[in-house]
């Protein structure tokens, strides 16, 4: 979203898709405010590593699953904050294959709280009343599956619980 390059805060974030034979991981994640809200695992991109690598460590860290093998990014999401002069990108990709014991009590952050594969059909109510950037694209590519895509969205306001979202074409 070049028109709000150079905003104080620039997030890159990573979030994985791991579909097994009951469904796809999702991870309940436990919000500053206290509330709660399901999303695919995943998280900030450090400085110095790549999506993939950063991905690589969250997941084992909110779930206790290492992914042997990713496909390429599935989709993304670009969120522009405005009033918070912040944008986010999100690079979303396919687990193709991990091993491991679901777990979610070794999270270093504390965020996540509970954890499970939700089946297909189940997801979209799973996510609840999430953010519109994690929802809309996710249950869009369960539907379609087309590889690629990006979502944008504007976000307005300043309290990061009561945003106005709106989708850009």
């Amino acid at each position: 979203m070049a028109w709000h390059t150079g905003w104080v805060r620039d997030w890159s974030v990573a979030s994985g898709l791991l579909i097994g034979r009951d469904g796809l991981l999702l991870v309940q994640n436990q919000r500053r405010n206290g509330s709660l809200d399901w999303s695919t695992p995943g998280g900030v991109v450090d400085p110095g590593e790549s999506p993939l690598e950063a991905l690589q460590r969250e997941v084992i860290e909110e779930t206790g699953l290492a992914v042997t093998a990713w496909e390429p990014q599935a989709y993304g999401v670009e969120v522009a904050f405005v009033e918070r002069e912040m944008t986010l990108t999100v690079s979303c990709h396919v687990a193709v294959s991990w091993d491991g014991q679901l777990c979610v009590e070794n999270d270093p952050d504390g965020i996540v709280v509970d954890a499970g594969f939700v089946a297909l059909d189940a997801v979209e109510a799973q996510l609840g009343k999430g953010p519109r950037w994690v929802n809309e694209p996710l249950t869009s590519w369960l539907t379609d599956r087309s590889a690629g895509q990006v979502f944008r969205y504007e976000a307005r306001g300043t309290d990061p619980y009561r945003l106005d979202v709106q989708r850009l074409e």
